[in-house]
This record gives structure tokens, C-alpha cells and sequence, in this order.
């Protein structure tokens, strides 16, 4: 399994370099964008839950659902995404490799584990009982474990996205030919 880990690990990064060349934002930005996703599909998830239960499992999730804003607060949204990019760049310029490679791969190896092995339950559960829930569980292990393989990837050196140099040239030559 550590070798199919290291191969969509590579992938991963090839992908996230790609895009990187293209917008000109890296893998930290794109990481933090699909953790915003996640959250959204979260609330949505408990809002999902919340509808459908009694008034004391109501207010448990409604007081567990402000616990995990609060961590929100102080962890993801904490930093900028500015000062992480930063911190990247230092350690990608200095010649280290992201420490998530090693440090993160047996929790990779754990995701990517549920995500494939989970998918025909949910596939059944979701056709023969109709529960939207366990939908959005399935795609919030999905989101995480493509935000744990973004993550260890390792960002190109800063540059500006073609896809804005292609928009200003494609710009500009119309200016010129409606002034002309």
C-alpha cells in the first residue's frame, strides 16, 4: 500500500504543480480552498442531521457544530494563506522536502483506505435507503484525503499563472483591434 501512497503522491504533486503553472497558486492555496469546501459540506452535513432528529440531538449537534467552528478559529484559519505559501517556499528554497511525505503517509494510507473500500456500501445504503447523509459523509473522507495528498505535496518556486498571461494577451489584442 506504501507504494500505491508514493505513486498517487507523485501524481498528486505533478497535478498540483500543473495548476500552480496555469493560476500561479499552489498547492497550500488549493489545499486550503478544498478544507473550505470540506467545512461547507460539514455544516451542510449537520444541517442534513439537524433537520431530522428530536430537540436534545438537536442541541448536541448544534453545540458540537460551534465546538468545531471554534477549533476552526484557531487552527485553519489562523494563519494566512500568504504566511503558509511563505513558509513553503523558505523550506522548497532551502532543498527540504515536505515533512507530510513521511510524517502523514500512514494517515493517507488510512483515508485512502476508507475511500475505496467504503464507496459500495455507501453506493447501497445511498440506492436502497435513499439517505443523503451518508453521501456527504463519504465525500467528506473523499475531500480529506485528497487535502492529505495536496498537502505533502511540494509547490513550485513562486511564478504568475500562464492562464493570466494568456487572459492579458487575449485582452489586450482586442483593445487593439477595437481602437483600431
Amino acid at each position: 500500500m506504501a507504494a500505491v501512497d508514493t505513486v498517487i503522491l507523485d501524481a498528486t504533486e505533478w497535478l498540483c504543480r500543473r495548476f500552480q503553472w496555469l493560476t500561479g497558486r499552489t498547492n497550500v492555496w488549493l489545499a486550503i480552498q478544498l478544507t473550505n469546501v470540506s467545512i461547507v459540506i460539514y455544516f451542510v452535513w449537520a444541517a442534513e442531521y439537524f433537520r431530522t432528529r428530536d430537540a436534545v440531538t438537536r442541541t448536541f449537534v448544534g453545540v458540537f457544530c460551534l465546538g468545531v467552528l471554534y477549533a476552526l478559529t484557531q487552527t485553519v484559519f489562523r494563519t494566512s494563506i500568504e504566511t503558509s505559501e511563505t513558509f513553503t517556499y523558505r523550506r522548497v528554497a532551502a532543498g527540504f522536502r515536505n515533512p507530510r511525505r513521511e510524517r502523514d503517509a500512514q494517515l493517507r494510507i488510512a483515508f485512502l483506505t476508507l475511500v475505496v473500500i467504503l464507496w459500495p456500501p455507501i453506493a447501497f445504503v445511498y440506492v436502497t435507503l435513499h439517505l443523503s447523509i451518508v453521501v456527504l459523509s463519504y465525500l467528506l473522507i473523499v475531500l480529506t484525503t485528497i487535502v492529505l495528498y495536496v498537502l505533502a505535496s511540494d509547490p513550485l518556486p513562486p511564478c504568475a499563472g500562464k492562464a493570466r498571461e494568456w487572459v492579458r494577451g487575449i485582452s489586450a489584442s482586442a483593445a487593439a483591434r477595437s481602437s483600431s
